[in-house]
């Protein structure tokens, strides 16, 4: 049975979260604190967590930068959720890690779409290749890791997830809707300059093989030879 983690402070909204998953067939655990928190992700891993931001021992942000820091932990797909609303807010917990943010107040259908859709895309990368390589461009799926010929090149969460989405659609144009719901969740409400900038820093940190990554005007981007 699929296990959700939930991580919220607030009881009576951790209780009608947690219900609503339990009723669609979800084995779910709640928790107030991020200390409750780590100490049952020590004993057994969940295949999501649903995490909010404000918690009175750790704030959320630093719990996803712990996450995506451990080899064992990295792979879990994290919803965060949040009373803030502003751009800034959504792209910093995505850009540490996160898969898809939810900004409260929300519904009860909308948080198990997204759980159902998060779910189903993290379900897929079991089935990938673990390595993707491309004109002196070499990506190994286990390490998470990347380098330009046999040069290690250091990404953060997100570069790494739009090089990897780059590279398995290599020789073919990705769309930008394609990108900013595989790369930083569905419903991604930013605006498209943030996909932009990514994409200048990813191709900066490449080096001459970035010019490998080239823009279709109002489509996306190619990344080829």
């Amino acid at each position: 049975m699929t296990r959700i983690y939930v991580v919220e402070d607030d009881v009576s909204i951790q209780e009608i979260e947690s219900f609503a998953l339990q009723s669609a067939g979800y084995l779910v655990e709640g928790f107030g604190s991020a200390g409750a928190f780590f100490e049952a992700l020590g004993r057994e891993k969940p295949d999501l967590i649903l995490l909010d931001v404000m918690l009175p021992d750790e704030d959320g942000l630093s719990i996803v930068s712990r996450l995506r820091a451990r080899r064992e932990w990295r792979g879990i797909p994290i919803i965060m959720v949040t009373a803030k609303t502003t751009e800034l807010d959504k792209v910093k917990g995505l850009d540490l890690g996160a898969d898809d943010y939810m900004t409260k107040p929300f519904g009860v259908m909308e948080l198990l779409s997204r759980v159902k859709a998060l779910l189903r895309r993290s379900g897929r990368e079991e089935e990938e290749e673990k390595v993707l390589a491309l004109g002196g461009i070499f990506l190994d799926r286990e390490k998470r890791s990347v380098s330009v010929d046999n040069v290690p090149v250091e990404l953060t969460y997100k570069e790494y997830e739009l090089l990897n989405l780059l590279l398995s659609n290599a020789g073919v144009v990705t769309t930008r809707e394609t990108i900013l719901d595989r790369v930083w969740g569905t419903d991604f409400e930013g605006e498209s300059r943030t996909l932009d900038m990514h994409i200048k820093t990813l191709r900066r940190k490449l080096g001459p093989a970035g010019a490998m990554i080239r823009t279709v005007r109002n489509v996306g981007y190619l990344l080829g030879e």
